[in-house]
């Protein structure tokens, strides 16, 4: 992480890097960050970037078990699941189907 960012920019940065049709998690963001123990704050940065100026895609960002536990920062409890169908995943009961397949480690993408 770039000590002279803001821990949510530094968050951003990594959302942003998220490959059309994967997804991550909250703890896989903290961990790369070297904050192991912050996947709530992450949680914290995703609610947040829906008033940002950039384009973040926060929909990528589910929890460790592939659930779209942030679903309701979207609007609407539709939007979230919305967007990752459109990527090509499938939803199911609020989690992502073959959740293993999408998942895109950063730590070991970056």
């Amino acid at each position: 992480m770039d000590k002279n960012k803001g821990f949510f920019e530094s968050v951003y940065d990594v959302v942003e890097l998220i490959p059309h049709g994967r997804v991550t998690s909250y703890g896989a963001i903290a961990k790369y960050l070297g904050s192991g123990g912050a996947a709530r704050m992450v949680g914290w940065a995703m609610n947040a970037c829906h008033s940002s100026e950039k384009n973040i895609p926060a929909h990528r960002v589910v929890n460790r078990l592939g659930m779209l536990s942030g679903k309701s920062h979207f609007g609407h409890p539709d939007i979230m699941q919305r967007l990752l169908e459109n990527e090509g995943l499938t939803i199911f009961n609020d989690q992502i189907q073959n959740f293993e397949k999408f998942f895109w480690d950063p730590a070991k993408e970056l």
